[in-house]
């Protein structure tokens, strides 16, 4: 078959990122990632060190980056995301700033990290209460914590897994697990920490059950490189990502809050989520499809033979309709 009339594949916008050495989730940042943009990856040289606060000073030092970023240049990025919480957050908000300023000097491009990502995405939401979750020791884990309270962010609740290691291997069960523990005072939002944990299947679950805003790592990160350049990250029932974000008032101990309206799934069908293996399991699709079938056979015009039928005319939309794409 001849192909050579197609042009060419569409061209492609890029976002660069630079990832630690172990990190193992390329497919996982993907997942976000629009059809119209790729995304272009390198990583940090191998050092023998297991994760902690020296492995995150040493893949976050300037040079390190700054040779990173000009590799990925020869990519011609739009922007470049360095995609690591825990080696943007050892040096604190001052020390996160500088590495956005040597990345920038480097490549010519808009840079961010991780943890300034999660800083914007957190007054995105106006969202100063957060409950942690993270894979890190417990040194690691208060280092952030640290961090958060540099930029006015208290954390009402933690939960940590102590790991060293091969953390891309944590099951979404673990990190559940992990969130329902952690969710223990009266939090605006939840933040999931390390880019090397899996998190993308697991937020709309948290975002249902918990009934607040679900944050990651990786998704923050995505969410922040793509809107530095007017794109936006896909990632259905995830409250962060919604554009225009609708608003609900909530109440709390501390008096009315808004944040972005979340999906809600009941809690009592989350323990049915892991015995799902056909489309029709899912609570609610047989009725939707019912539904669906009915509207398709009134919409049906009888026709002479011979004769087509006029497509029908679409209602105006209403100002409400034409803020969502």
């Amino acid at each position: 078959m001849d192909v050579s009339f197609l042009g060419g594949p569409q061209p492609q916008r890029g976002v660069g990122v630079v990832a630690p050495f172990d990190f193992a989730l390329d497919r996982e940042l993907w997942r976000w990632m629009p059809d119209e943009i790729s995304l272009r990856l390198t990583r940090t040289p191998y050092v023998p060190v297991e994760v902690s606060l020296d492995l995150a000073r040493l893949v976050s030092e300037h040079e390190t980056l700054g040779e990173a970023v000009m590799a990925l240049g020869a990519s011609e990025p739009e922007v470049i995301a360095y995609a690591c919480t825990s080696g943007s957050f050892v040096g604190g908000v001052v020390g996160e700033r500088a590495m956005c300023e040597a990345m920038n000097t480097a490549g010519a491009v808009p840079s961010l990290t991780t943890s300034g990502a999660l800083l914007e995405a957190l007054e995105e939401l106006g969202a100063k209460r957060i409950a942690l979750v993270t894979p890190y020791t417990e040194s690691v884990t208060e280092s952030l914590e640290e961090y958060l309270a540099e930029a006015g962010v208290t954390v009402t609740g933690r939960a940590f897994l102590g790991l060293t290691r091969h953390i891309w291997k944590v099951p979404y069960r673990s990190v559940v697990d992990m969130a329902r523990q952690a969710v223990v005072g009266a939090a605006d939002a939840l933040f999931i920490s390390c880019t090397n944990l899996p998190t993308y299947d697991a937020i709309p679950q948290l975002e249902a059950e918990l009934r607040m805003p679900v944050l990651s790592a990786n998704q923050v990160t995505m969410w922040a490189a793509l809107r530095r350049i007017g794109a936006h990250a896909v990632g259905p029932y995830q409250g962060l990502l919604l554009d225009p974000p609708p608003v609900r008032h909530v109440s709390t101990l501390e008096g009315a809050r808004e944040f972005p309206a979340i999906h809600e799934i009941p809690i009592s069908d989350i323990s049915k989520i892991n015995e799902i293996s056909e489309i029709g399991d899912i609570p609610g699709v047989p009725e939707m499809e019912r539904m669906e079938s009915a509207q398709q056979m009134q919409d049906v015009q009888t026709v002479q033979p011979g004769e087509w039928a006029q497509p029908s005319q679409p209602d105006t939309p209403t100002e409400e309709q034409e803020g969502w794409t």
